[in-house]
């Protein structure tokens, strides 16, 4: 399978393109003049950052505290827009998140969405002709990863305060009020 690698890449961000509500989101790696942008959902964006918090917390807990910090270091935080110009790779199907422990890094990969992905592959049994993206990064560039991308969903459409749904420009049919405009 071919691997894009990037081994502590300058920048890795989530970022979108586009408004709210009609958004298309984007991991990107950086390294020199080599940029990578791969395509995924806004729940795949969340998903990553709350895995990403998580796997650093149980790192933290089992004693790696020199190499793991309690929260995003500031002067990792990184709030520019995406390189231009944005070339999508690939979308992305499945994910996967590592601690090497090793060098103390997290590995983040994630692999080009296939035909019939919602079926479960074997272990082992993976089509050479995938595509994956493979990030190591410190975990403080972990850290600041999650915090972008947190902020990064938060700041799409409102949820409406009766049923929680985004609420577009014109409104949207609340289940809450009956199917009426809310």
């Amino acid at each position: 399978m071919p691997v894009i690698a990037y081994d502590m890449p300058e920048r890795f961000v989530a970022g979108t393109v586009g408004q709210p509500g009609d958004r298309t989101f984007f991991l990107q790696a950086r390294a020199g003049r080599r940029v990578t942008s791969v395509g995924l959902e806004k729940f795949q964006v969340t998903l990553l950052a709350e895995r990403l918090e998580e796997l650093l917390d149980e790192v933290l807990r089992q004693g790696a505290a020199a190499a793991v910090p309690a929260v995003a270091p500031v002067e990792l935080q990184d709030d520019e827009p995406l390189e231009q110009p944005i070339e999508e790779e690939f979308r992305v199907g499945t994910m996967a998140l590592a601690w090497d422990p090793d060098d103390e890094r997290v590995v983040i990969e994630a692999q080009e969405v296939t035909e019939g992905e919602d079926e479960e592959s074997e272990i082992g049994t993976e089509d050479p002709a995938v595509v994956v993206l493979r990030v190591r990064i410190t975990a403080g560039q972990a850290r600041a990863f999650a915090q972008r991308a947190l902020k990064i969903v938060a700041a799409g459409r409102p949820p409406c305060p009766l049923c929680g749904l985004p609420l577009d420009a014109q409104g949207h049919v609340c289940p809450r009020q009956n199917g009426h405009l809310g």
